[in-house]
C-alpha cells in the first residue's frame, strides 16, 4: 500500500467521519420553561428522534428570551406561547411561518384560604382583589409568555398600574415562581401544565380557572435561514412537520400526569 494511497484513505475516512458528525449534530430548540418543566419534552422528543433520527437540544427560557435567541440566530426552531410576539418575529422576517401546535390554559393559584377572596372564574376581578388587599403576588417578571399574559390580565382591571404592595417580580421561570409562592403563601399565575407537574404545592390551590381569557396557545416556527444561513432549517422543518402531524399531535395528547392531560393538540394544517 503506497503512502499516497494511505493519505487518500485517511482523508476519505476523516471526511466520512465529519459528515456523520454533521448529520448527528442536534437542532437547537428555544422554548418556554413550561414545556420543559412540565415534563412534556422528555415525553415528546424521544418519539420525534425515533421517527426522524434528528436529535434536539432544548434551551428553556421565557418566551421573550427564546424569541430573542431566534432573532439572533442562536436557535433553529422556536416553540413558545406569546402569539403577538410570535407573529411579530415572523413579520420581521426572522422566522418562517408560525404554526399553532397545542394549547392549555392559565390558572391563578394561591393560598387555599384565599385571603384576597379571589376564587371564581373572572381573572380581572381576581387580580383587582389581590391589588386592593395588597396580597402577596409573585410575578415571573421575565418577559415570558406567562408574564406577558399576566400583564394583559392586569390591564383588564380598573386600575391596571396598581398591583398592591405585595407584588414582587422574581425574574425567574415558572417552577421557581411556584416555589416562591408556595413558601410565602403568595398568589401566582401559572400555566396548567407546569402546575399539574409541580410537586411542592404546600398550601397552594387553584382559585381562578375557566375564564376564556385564560386560553394559552403554543406556536412553533423555524428560524429563517435567509437571515441566518447557519440555521439547520431542514431538520428544524422536520420537527415542525412532525409535531403538527397526526403522530406528533397524538404524542402530545397522550402526555398525562395522574390521569390529567397537560396539553391539547390543535395544529391546523
Amino acid at each position: 500500500m503506497t503512502s499516497s494511497f494511505c493519505r487518500v484513505l485517511a482523508l476519505s475516512v476523516a471526511l466520512g467521519a465529519s459528515a456523520v458528525a454533521a448529520q448527528a449534530e442536534p437542532i437547537v430548540m428555544a422554548s418556554t420553561t413550561s414545556t420543559e418543566q412540565s415534563g412534556l419534552f422528555a415525553h415528546l422528543l424521544p418519539a420525534f428522534t425515533q421517527a426522524t433520527g434528528v436529535q434536539v437540544k432544548v434551551v428553556a427560557l421565557g418566551t421573550g428570551q427564546a424569541i430573542d435567541m431566534g432573532r439572533r440566530g442562536d436557535a433553529d426552531v422556536l416553540f413558545v406561547h406569546d402569539q403577538v410576539a410570535e407573529e411579530k418575529i415572523v413579520a420581521e422576517g426572522f422566522a418562517l411561518k408560525r404554526f399553532a401546535v397545542m394549547y392549555n390554559d392559565f390558572v391563578l393559584v394561591g393560598p387555599a384560604a384565599d385571603p384576597a377572596k379571589t376564587r371564581g372564574k373572572d381573572i380581572a376581578a381576581a387580580l383587582a382583589k389581590v391589588s386592593t388587599a395588597s396580597a402577596s403576588f409573585v410575578s415571573r417578571g421575565d418577559k415570558s409568555g406567562t408574564h406577558a399574559a399576566e400583564l394583559r390580565f392586569w390591564k383588564l382591571t380598573a386600575a391596571p398600574e396598581v398591583k398592591g404592595s405585595g407584588y414582587k417580580e422574581c425574574g425567574c421561570g415558572m417552577g421557581p415562581a411556584l416555589n416562591m409562592a408556595s413558601s410565602t403563601g403568595a398568589y401566582v399565575l401559572t400555566d396548567r401544565g407546569t402546575w399539574l407537574s409541580f410537586k411542592n404545592r404546600g398550601d397552594l390551590a387553584v382559585l381562578v380557572e375557566g375564564d376564556s381569557r385564560l386560553f394559552n396557545q403554543y406556536g412553533v416556527m423555524v428560524v429563517n435561514p435567509a437571515k441566518h444561513p447557519h440555521v439547520k432549517a431542514a431538520d428544524a422543518q422536520k420537527f415542525v412537520d412532525w409535531v403538527t402531524s397526526g403522530p406528533g399531535q397524538a404524542v402530545i395528547a397522550a402526555y398525562k400526569i395522574d390521569g390529567q392531560q397537560l396539553f391539547f393538540p390543535n395544529a391546523a394544517k
